[in-house]
């Protein structure tokens, strides 16, 4: 089985743990987050991201770790390129909750089906969704009600 690291700009690390604890709450010691500081320099958060890798790692049913940024060539991501060895560890930037959900549900893959499983599922996860009237029917200028409804 697969751990996943989340390093994001606080408080958005914690805060997807805490979606994917609520859809999967078995996951509990398999996902970590690091929510990084803006008062922290990037060694210290480093510092940090290491010790929560090892952790992992040490975990017995832990086979590698995925580790989840929130955006290319900011903070996290830097702290994580050093991190990872693209072995037992890899890295995917531009987390966001479809694929962090794809990313726990198929956690007991192997490391590199896990990464294709999370970037499809993170792409399948953005879509524009069409606003129309109720029923596709025009909306009346008359009408009290001028709440949109999606589809």
């Amino acid at each position: 089985m697969n751990a996943i690291l989340l390093i994001a700009h606080a408080p958005l690390a914690n805060a997807f743990r805490q979606c994917a604890l609520h859809v999967f709450p078995d996951c509990e010691s398999t996902v970590a987050a690091i929510d990084v500081q803006p008062n922290l320099s990037p060694e210290e958060t480093l510092a940090t991201a290491r010790i929560a890798l090892e952790q992992l790692g040490r975990l017995p049913q832990v086979t590698g770790v995925l580790v989840l940024t929130d955006m290319f060539g900011a903070t996290p991501s830097n702290v994580a390129q050093k991190l990872v060895d693209g072995v037992r560890s890899r890295l995917i930037t531009g987390v966001n909750l479809p694929m962090l959900l794809r990313t726990v549900s198929y956690r007991h893959e192997p490391l590199e089906a896990l990464v294709s499983r999370a970037v499809v599922g993170g792409t399948q996860g953005v879509m524009q969704v069409a606003v129309t009237a109720p029923q596709n029917q025009p909306r009346r200028s008359n009408d009290q009600d001028h709440y949109d409804h999606q589809q």
